[in-house]
């Protein structure tokens, strides 16, 4: 299986059926009349989140999806049938997106949420509707409507409650590698994450949560850049990020110019989204040496101005791993039991994760609109908006 997180569809909801035309004609009824039935719905599209999925793959090679039309109808005053609804099933957090209006017709976060995405055509009227004592021979009858044509986007959108931010080789495969079952490529290079990662952390027998591990951010990752703006929007539905900071880096680049390119980053591609729970984690300082570490660690919290959690790690050796899951654990779990005490904040929370996928897209589509403007101009363009990422195997499994 391959993992596809964004596919473009069209579907065509089915056309109602036609009125029937009809005069009762029987023998030993001499007075006969209109008795021609009405057609039936056609049938409408619905998108139902599916536990049992998580990639788009199916909808990258089938385009086109038609519901059934409504039959028309009969006479003896017989109706058409209705025809049956097309239910497209589809990973829980899916967003559909009507790409002509780009209006948001569906977000599916809860395991079996059924949303219509396209309505059916109404049925059209027999001429039996239209007798009266100054017409009873009628000879109206009505067509049935045409069922809704939309282009949708479908977007995926992995649900995690922790995800990872960093830098290629920042080590978050290997943090995730480290506290979950979950078993990423982990190898001593940049990129070696070409898609997400998703680890099941379990703290006690009945309390877990989820952590998702996202492909290296680079710098220009919000522009365009490697393969950032494909999977930056993967972190909009975290609760809490969790930036990772490579204390001893493979190349030229400080800890603290790395720090600040990925929050940079972050920012660009949502101001909402960077202004979301984060905690730092400095790792790798397993690999410095002792009478540098604590210099290295202070550069990056003050070339972030950083006042929040800050947790110094060894991802490899589990240095420090037991006290960042518990502390994550009591975060997410005082949280959960804030909503479930205020419902209002569940409110705040989605509205909040609306904003940051309306930038999200508004950010995606400014960069397709520059790309085919640069291609119309014929100018070289360096990101590709067609982007096939089905090469790649799928790593988006939920792993105990």
């Amino acid at each position: 299986m391959k993992f596809v997180d964004e596919a473009s569809i069209t579907v065509q909801a089915g056309k109602g059926g036609n009125g029937c035309l009809s005069f009762r004609r029987e023998k030993y009824i001499p007075k006969g009349g209109p008795d021609g039935g009405d057609g039936g719905d056609g049938g409408s599209i619905f998108v139902e989140a599916d536990e049992s999925l998580n990639t788009l793959i199916d909808y990258r090679y089938t385009r086109r999806y038609n519901a059934q039309n409504g039959e028309g109808g009969q006479g003896r005053q017989c109706t058409g049938s209705k025809g049956e609804d097309l239910v497209l099933k589809v990973p829980v957090g899916t967003t559909v997106v009507d790409i002509d209006t780009d209006e948001v017709l569906a977000d599916l976060t809860q395991i079996g949420q059924r949303e219509k995405v396209a309505q059916g055509g109404w049925h059209g009227l027999g001429n039996m509707r239209f007798k009266s004592s100054v017409n009873r021979a009628p000879r109206q009858t009505t067509k049935g409507s045409e069922g809704e044509l939309r282009n949708l986007r479908l977007e995926l959108r992995v649900l995690a409650d922790v995800g990872l931010l960093g830098l290629p080789n920042a080590g978050k495969s290997t943090l995730i590698r480290s506290i979950s079952a979950a078993k990423p490529k982990v190898a001593d290079y940049p990129f070696t994450t070409l898609v997400p990662n998703l680890g099941v952390v379990r703290t006690e027998a009945h309390r877990s949560f989820v952590v998702a591990d996202i492909p290296g951010i680079i710098e220009g990752a919000a522009q365009g850049a490697g393969l950032g703006i494909r999977f930056l929007k993967h972190l909009a539905r975290n609760r809490v990020l969790l930036h990772l900071v490579d204390m001893a880096p493979w190349d030229e680049t400080t800890p603290a110019d790395a720090a600040v390119t990925a929050v940079k980053e972050l920012y660009n591609f949502s101001e909402t989204l960077g202004q979301q729970p984060r905690w730092l984690l400095l790792n790798k300082l397993d690999m410095v040496p002792e009478e540098e570490a604590e210099e290295r660690c202070q550069s990056v919290i003050d070339a972030l101005e950083w006042d929040g959690p800050v947790y110094r790690i060894s991802a490899l050796n589990k240095q420090g791993l037991t006290q960042l899951v518990h502390d994550l654990q009591e975060y997410l779990d005082e949280r959960k039991e804030a909503i479930i005490e205020n419902p209002e904040l569940a409110e705040e929370e989605h509205a909040l994760r609306q904003q940051i996928d309306r930038e999200a897209r508004e950010n995606m589509e400014r960069l397709r609109a520059e790309a085919r403007a640069r291609r119309e101009a014929g100018e070289d363009d360096d990101w590709d908006d067609d982007f096939d990422d089905d090469d790649y195997d799928v790593e988006v499994e939920y792993v105990r």
